[in-house]
């Protein structure tokens, strides 16, 4: 199929397309990376009237050291993330799973902000900025707003944007001294969305664990972190056996939808070797 009929705009300023995004009202559309949006428009699933595309705004694509955070602008490649060497020590968490997004010609075009603005509940980053709790700064033509990840994705492939809004930049907390990170995923095929996902920090004070997060997709409707299970194992001597304990008690927290291809049944089993796995691999790297 082709999309449906639409108007093209093509800004050269954020200003222009803020512009252009409030005249256009409701049914219209900003493409990035187009990676998700492109197959949509082919098979009309998304019709919009106006499609307004944001590849010539490149004040939007970078990746600083800000003020104690990590600021990502939302036009920044996933293949520009995952090799870059700020993000690998700052945050090593976005990197490892920008890594493992799709295949190779899909990070050279996809984008940070098209991926959270999208959010499919198997993407890797908004996995990883719910787990972070990153903040999402949003623009509209005469103001802005920030975003905790947690209250910015509310359900499949719905957020809290408005029609009239664009993600500007995403501010990701910095890595601790101590505390490792790690992501696992479990997929069909090199490529495929995750059938479950893992994305799991470890810190450590001495011999104690001091904070561990974990955050899951695949399991519910929206990435979640199951803080609530983990608590009862903050303070306790790291181990493998600890690892293993702390899985067993986010697979018991955990209740997926049964699907008539995977069951509810096998989904719980894959968040528990996942995250035991991930639990692991942060441990080795926090005391390392």
């Amino acid at each position: 199929m082709k999309p449906a009929a639409f108007d093209y705009f093509r800004p050269s300023s954020l200003e222009e397309a803020l512009e252009q995004l409030a005249a256009a009202g409701d049914s219209a559309k900003v493409i990035a990376g187009g990676q998700s949006l492109g197959p949509m428009l082919n098979m009309r699933l998304a019709t919009p009237s106006d499609l307004i595309d944001l590849n010539d705004l490149t004040e939007l694509a970078y990746i600083r050291d800000v003020a104690g955070v990590l600021e990502i602008g939302a036009l920044t490649r996933h293949d520009q993330i995952a090799e870059s060497k700020l993000v690998q020590a700052r945050c090593p968490l976005l990197a490892q799973a920008a890594k493992t997004i799709g295949h190779y010609a899909i990070r050279q075009r996809g984008t940070i902000g098209g991926s959270l603005a999208h959010a499919d509940p198997a993407a890797q980053f908004p996995l990883i900025a719910t787990t972070l709790n990153a903040k999402i700064e949003i623009v509209k033509l005469g103001g802005q707003r920030s975003l905790p990840a947690s209250a910015f994705f509310q359900s499949v492939m719905a957020t809290a944007l408005a029609p009239d809004e664009i993600i500007r930049c995403v501010r990701f907390p910095k890595v601790a001294e101590n505390e490792g990170t790690s992501f696992r995923l479990f997929n069909r095929r090199h490529g495929d969305y995750a059938i479950v996902a893992v994305a799991a920090t470890v810190a450590l004070d001495d011999d104690r664990v001091s904070r561990v997060r974990v955050g899951l997709s695949g399991v519910s409707a929206i990435p979640q972190v199951w803080d609530d299970a983990v608590r009862p194992f903050v303070g306790r001597t790291p181990s493998a056996a600890w690892a293993a304990e702390v899985a067993l008690a986010v697979r018991a927290a955990v209740s997926p939808e049964d699907d008539p291809r995977i069951s509810a049944v096998y989904r719980k089993e894959l968040t528990q070797t996942l995250v035991e796995r991930a639990l692991v691999d942060a441990l080795s790297r926090a005391k390392g």
